[in-house]
């Protein structure tokens, strides 16, 4: 769980960018369903895709790009034992350079 990253290990997710398309309008008491998944992750950074629908109808796309920050807001890198929960492969974390 996130909770479990920033209790146990201080660290939390800051936003660093974020994109939206709107293509078709929702309207008031229409229900709305947003998928959410991890399009992109590495120990220092994540980022997530969401898709906006109602029905069928495609109302709008967008991302975020987060960093992790931990309890000072510097950057931080995901401790490995979360890697396999956003995908990151163990050799895909750290660069040889120790750099990310």
């Amino acid at each position: 769980r996130y909770r479990d990253v920033e209790d146990q290990d201080g660290l939390a997710l800051a936003v660093v960018e974020a994109q939206c398309r709107f293509r078709a309008p929702a309207h008031y008491d229409d229900e709305v369903t947003v998928r959410t998944w991890v399009s992109a992750a590495r120990s220092r950074m994540v980022e997530f895709s969401y898709e906006l629908r109602s029905a069928a109808r495609l109302l709008a796309t967008g991302m975020t790009k987060h960093v992790w920050v931990g309890r000072d807001f510097r950057p931080a890198a995901l401790p490995e034992k979360y890697f396999s929960v956003f995908g990151i492969a163990a050799h895909d974390g750290h660069s040889p350079t120790g750099r990310n």
